[in-house]
Formats: C-alpha cells, structure tokens, sequence
C-alpha cells in the first residue's frame, strides 16, 4: 500500500489489526508505530475511492509536476539524471521515487528511453508494471512491446491501470467473491487476499493467464477467487484446506484442473517475491 502510495488505506488496515486479538505483542507495537508515523508524514491522507480523496490526488500530481518542472528549468540534465538512475541504479526506493518524477516531465526523451528499456531489460514483474504506469501518467498512448517472464506480450498503454479501481470488473469481481465469503468470519484474511490480489495481477498483466481471467465465466471467477482464498489462508494458517474451501466456491471435480492452474500461478508469485 505505501509503494502505490494508498496512505489512506494503509492507515485503516493498520487500525483495524490493532483491534484484532491474539497476535505477539511485538506486532502491536510495529503496527502502532508505523500508524504513527504515517498519522504524522500524511495527516490528511484518506482512500482514494471518495470525491474528496480523488481531489487530493489531483492536487498532489498537480504539485508533483509543477516541483519536476521547476528541477528540469534549473538544470537541463535533470532527465537524463533520473532515467539515469532508474535505468542503471540499484532498485530501491530513490529508484521508484526517480521513476514517480518521470512521470512529470515535459520531455521529449524520456517516452523513447523508457519504451527501449521495458523492450530490451529482464525486470521484475512489478517494477515493470510501474514503468508501464509512469508511461500512461507521461500521457502516451499506443503499443509496447514487453516481456512478462517467458511470454512476449503487448501491452496498450493508455488502458494501463493507475489503480486497483481501473482494472477490470472481472478482476474486481474475483476479489469480491473472496470477501463474500470471508468478511464476517475471517476478516483478517480478506485484508491480505485483497493486497496479495492487487500485487498478483499487475505481475502478470497482458500475459495469456490475466487474459483467462477476462473472458466473463462465472466458474472462472469462482476458480480464482476460491485458489485466492485458499494460497492466502495456507499462508496466514501454515496448514491447507483445500476442500473446504473448494466447497465454499462450488469448485466441483471437472473444475480441478483449472482450479489447481490458478493455485500455482499464485504459489508460484508469492515464493518468487519472498525468493527476491
């Protein structure tokens, strides 16, 4: 939530955990500290699902981009340092902040450089992701080539997401169905499925699997939503339930295949990203 900057959110996720009962004290005191320091740096911070949220958010692109534009008037390398770092430098955090100025600099390099990079650069999934997002903010429009793990797709940037809001309704939909079924008695696990989700689906947007997910079947939805459900609860547990769960989504024998598909492609991102 703070890498995508949804302060707002991270604020709630963090009061509602410091309601929660049973967990080692060492958490409570992360937790409070943490909602500390975000209550101090970002006061007026609020989801950005709400009219008045959406309006901070334009304000503070608005900011951002009157601050990059006062840099590159003060010194005409200012691009050039910044793709430099993003493009040559480690990935830490001076990297994402690098790549969040890009995204508001009148410049006519910076749409070539990038494009080539993602065109040419093994990256991580999700770093690749926020390139591809810097392009649709630079206002770029039309098709990039890429490579998503082994699969070369294209990837039209102006329906590039910003938020977890833009994806679409089939995406949305999966995630939903997950909190139908675990709001009430497992509230805590819907908190962790919906960031999971919203990481997952970035990973491997364009490819052939996020494109499975948009052809609007029912049992689709119920597949994913049910290996969601399960890949989080195995995490959160240390245990499996797979057939109870299963039965939760009406997951039947015939729907085993696909269901077990979907099971590892998530598998297989979360111990890619704890690996890395």
């Amino acid at each position: 939530m703070l890498e995508n900057e949804r302060y707002g959110e991270a604020k709630e996720l963090l009061q509602f955990l410091l309601q929660c009962q049973g967990q080692n004290e060492r958490n409570y005191e992360e937790w409070q500290a943490l909602l500390e320091w975000l209550e101090a740096a970002f006061p007026s911070s609020a989801p950005d699902s709400d009219e008045s949220g959406n309006e901070s958010v334009e304000d503070e692109a608005s900011m951002a981009r009157r601050m990059a534009q006062d840099k590159l008037a003060q010194d005409a390398g200012y691009a050039d340092k910044l793709l430099d770092t993003v493009m040559n430098g480690p990935l830490t955090e001076q990297t994402v902040l690098a790549l969040e100025q890009l995204a508001y600099l009148d410049h006519p390099e910076v749409d070539a450089a990038l494009t080539g990079w993602l065109k040419d650069q093994p990256l991580h999934p999700l770093f690749q992701f926020r390139v591809l997002q810097t392009l649709r903010r630079r206002e770029m429009s039309g098709l990039v080539t890429i490579q998503r793990d082994e699969e070369i797709v294209e990837i039209e940037i102006e329906h590039v997401p910003l938020s977890h809001n833009e994806f679409p309704d089939a995406i949305m939909k999966i995630l939903e169905r997950v909190a139908e079924k675990t709001e009430i008695h497992e509230p805590t696990l819907y908190y962790f499925a919906q960031e999971l989700w919203t990481q997952f689906v970035m990973a491997i947007y364009g490819t052939a699997t996020y494109r499975s997910m948009l052809d609007g079947e029912e049992s689709t939805m119920d597949i994913w939503a049910a290996a969601l459900h399960d890949i989080v609860s195995e995490s959160l547990k240390g245990n499996r339930k797979e057939e109870e769960i299963r039965s939760y989504y009406g997951i039947t024998d015939t729907m085993r295949f696909k269901y077990e598909g979907a099971y590892r492609s998530l598998k297989q991102f979360v111990s890619a990203d704890v690996d890395d």
